[in-house]
């Protein structure tokens, strides 16, 4: 498939490896970055999303997805992503990711507007009493990652890793590097983490980046 990520936030938490690793299915193994575990929330647009081959269609291209994820390798050393759950506004593309990719997506009510620089984003999840709110500005000068640097660690993933009846598969997926961008952030909620079983960190995020977006492949999932 092809997808366009835009208007990225990246909220990120120092966390306890050990309890991560409580959460994870046999098979996987969390990752960390000088000695630091991570969890993190990261509200988006998803824009011009397609099957290969096939144009994007207004209506079912084009939604709003939060996801809740942490970092992790497998047994072969692999590093990829592991998400808790991905919150997304249309019913469609949440039957696809389940059924295709067997990800944890969520039904979810969400508005997201874009108005002099500032995205004012929510989220509540089906079933939920409490509505995520989120309210960041995307600083307009970007850069790359260095690949020694902690932003390469949490952004620069190109696995993602599923929990499927033939057990841990993982999906490649292609883009350029991010491009990197300091950000505001006015408003946030951790209530994707508490619904994700974390607790209340109780403080800011520890680390904070955004980005405008890239163009990615994602492809099948293999062994």
């Amino acid at each position: 498939m092809h997808q366009r990520w835009e208007s990225l936030l990246f909220l990120h938490w120092r966390w306890d490896a050990a309890e991560i690793q409580r959460t994870l299915p046999p098979g996987l193994f969390v990752d960390t970055f000088q000695g630091d575990a991570w969890v993190a929330i990261v509200p988006f647009y998803m824009r011009g999303i397609r099957w290969r081959f096939t144009p994007a269609m207004p209506f079912v291209s084009n939604f709003l997805e939060l996801n809740v994820r942490t970092y992790v390798h497998d047994a072969q050393g692999r590093p990829g992503v592991w998400f808790y759950s991905l919150d997304c506004n249309l019913p469609p593309a949440v039957w696809t990711a389940r059924t295709f990719f067997h990800l944890p997506y969520q039904h979810a009510r969400m508005r997201a507007t874009h108005r002099e620089g500032w995205i004012d984003y929510s989220c509540q999840r089906r079933g939920a009493a409490k509505e995520a709110r989120f309210r960041y500005h995307i600083a307009s000068e970007f850069t790359a990652a260095q690949t020694d640097a902690v932003d390469f660690f949490l952004a620069e993933r190109y696995l993602l890793f599923a929990n499927t009846p033939r057990g841990i598969r993982c999906g490649q997926v292609h883009h350029t590097p991010y491009p990197l961008a300091s950000v505001k952030v006015e408003d946030y909620s951790v209530e994707p983490l508490l619904q994700a079983g974390f607790g209340d960190p109780q403080r800011p995020p520890d680390h904070l980046i955004g980005s405008p977006g890239v163009d990615v492949w994602v492809y099948p999932l293999t062994a």
